[in-house]
């Protein structure tokens, strides 16, 4: 989807809306083996009051910026305190609107990484990994066996 489409078919938002971009450090698995990767993520206000009060988070550097700031062309552009081989989440120009208005709902979250600045004192850690492409199998043995007059009137 490109941005100019996105912020169109958005009216309520507009280039100077206010949000949180973060770097997080997740994990893809391929053949067996585990790869770092850093993705570049929008982080709505109730998730980041919840970082900053401590909770472990994957996250090792967060910007204030505007929507107009990351998409200057069709492709969202990466902030400049971000590294270069950092690369955008999935469907990130929806989830950037969706976080812009969580900033727009609740003003007050927007001090806590003023517009233009970074901050990097999270309480990050990587020890419960975030994997990308990581599915769920559920098989016949992962059942939980019940008596059989769980579901009978008695």
């Amino acid at each position: 989807m490109a941005a100019a489409t996105s912020l169109d078919q958005a009216p309520d938002v507009s280039t100077d809306s206010y949000l949180v971009v973060g770097l997080a450090t997740c994990f893809l698995k391929e053949d067996g083996e585990v790869h770092e990767v850093k993705v570049i993520e929008p982080i709505p206000s109730a998730a980041l009051e919840a970082i900053l009060k401590g909770i472990p988070t994957s996250y090792s550097l967060a910007g204030g910026t505007t929507l107009g700031e990351l998409f200057t062309s069709e492709t969202p552009q990466k902030p400049s305190a971000f590294p270069t081989e950092a690369q955008f989440c999935d469907e990130f120009p929806a989830r950037a609107i969706a976080a812009a208005r969580t900033y727009q709902s609740r003003q007050e979250a927007q001090s806590h990484i003023p517009l233009g600045t970074t901050r990097n004192d999270f309480n990050y850690s990587t020890e419960r990994k975030r994997v990308l492409n990581q599915t769920r199998v559920v098989r016949k043995e992962d059942d939980v066996k019940q008596h059989e007059y769980t579901h009978k009137v008695l």
